[in-house]
């Protein structure tokens, strides 16, 4: 009896945490960059993209920032790690910048010996009293790397052996990253220095020199950069413009009712709607939580696929041929009302034609939803659904 009075004297803390730190927070609008042009290659597979990754970061002559929501502490994060310590010691600027909560298992050991090395270190969004309960639930999900000013990355990788497809639980990590050469890595840069001295408290002196001069690239390209406002709209104003098709992949699906009424809308005006997630879950009730909104999705004609050959973490959006997102922001609550986010939407055909040749091939590796198979859910299955709907404004 007396643990039970202990959690619901917690949980109505919490409660009372939540509802006053959202009174006092300063709201901090999201950021529309401008439209530039810049190369941009698409990694689709973590090996591909940490050997590219890797070898950008070791060619590094002025400064290396880095923003990351998990980093591990397993071989290929050793890597990354004594790479960054030994660029800081060639003289490079190296700063690496990682969420509290994402990354809260780094050994201060681990800090302290990239400190010494000269690595710049900071948690983005660590909680403080007040209102800690109501800070630790708002999350920095971006990942952004600028290196020298001239190149950037930006996507769905995180640093762990999982992302490279070397976790027994998940096996072929199927995920998102975007290099980004060109003007439009001057945006990346102002977003990494934005949280960079929002976490550290400090104005990096002689900005200036963060920012060279780029060229033009090829690629028409725009990022938005969200803190819990305004993603949920940018996708419903895309989604609106649908005429033909709309595809989202996502590791979760939990819209909300204004988007979800987005995606009904557009399936009655004969919009071919198709979704793409992950049959495994990594987080409990996130994958139960989605099944209320496919049940409706399923009646209103929508064609749903999860994919099953190891885990499918990417994230984008495309609509008809016009326009396709790639970033760091799930189909989810959490992505639209809570994490700081920053995608890059993609004004290019050919690339959008690469896009729907990837998600073809990764739907030829997903199972299809049908409402068969929703109906066959098991007793415990829909129990999970019941308390997934509940907790889906925090998962």
């Amino acid at each position: 009896m007396v643990a039970l009075w202990i959690i619901i004297i917690l949980l109505l803390l919490i409660i009372l945490d939540e509802q006053a730190g959202r009174k006092w927070r300063v709201a901090i609008k999201k950021k529309k960059y401008p439209i530039r042009r810049s190369d941009a290659t698409l990694f689709t597979n973590g090996k591909h993209l940490f050997a590219d990754y890797f070898q950008t970061i070791q060619q590094a002559k002025h400064h290396i920032h880095i923003l990351f929501y998990i980093v591990k502490t397993d071989e290929i994060s050793q890597q990354f790690f004594s790479l960054l310590k030994q660029k800081a010691q060639e003289g490079v600027e190296v700063r690496l910048l990682v969420d509290w909560v994402g990354s809260f298992g780094l050994p201060k050991q681990t800090i302290r010996s990239l400190e010494k090395s000269g690595v710049h270190f900071a948690y983005s969004r660590k909680p403080t009293f007040p209102y800690f309960f109501y800070q630790l639930n708002r999350r920095n999900h971006r990942k952004i790397t600028v290196i020298d000013g001239k190149i950037g990355y930006i996507g769905g990788f995180n640093i762990g052996k999982e992302y490279i497809g070397q976790s027994t639980d998940f096996g072929d990590w199927r995920d998102y990253h975007l290099k980004i050469s060109g003007e439009g890595v001057k945006d990346l840069q102002t977003e990494f220095l934005y949280d960079w001295e929002a976490a550290t408290r400090k104005k990096l002196a002689d900005r200036n020199r963060y920012f060279p001069t780029t060229e033009k690239g090829s690629i028409n390209h725009q990022f938005i950069s969200t803190n819990g406002e305004g993603l949920a709209d940018d996708f419903i104003d895309l989604i609106e413009q649908a005429k033909q098709q709309i595809i989202i992949g996502s590791p979760y699906f939990i819209p909300g009712k204004k988007v979800m009424k987005a995606l009904l809308d557009a399936l009655e005006r004969q919009v071919e709607v198709t979704i793409l997630v992950p049959l495994k879950a990594d987080h409990p009730f996130v994958k139960e939580a989605a099944f209320p909104y496919f049940y409706r999705l399923l009646k209103a004609g929508a064609h749903i696929y999860r994919f099953y050959q190891g885990f499918y973490h990417a994230k984008t959006i495309i609509i008809d041929k016009k326009v396709c997102s790639i970033g760091t922001a799930n189909f989810d609550k959490r992505s639209f009302f809570l994490n700081g986010e920053m995608n890059c939407f993609i004004y290019d055909h050919s690339f959008i034609k690469q896009m729907k040749n990837v998600l073809k091939y990764d739907l030829s590796r997903s199972e299809r939803l049908t409402l068969d198979v929703w109906k066959k859910r098991t007793i415990w299955e829909r129990g999970k659904e019941s308390l997934s709907s509940l907790l889906s404004e925090w998962l």
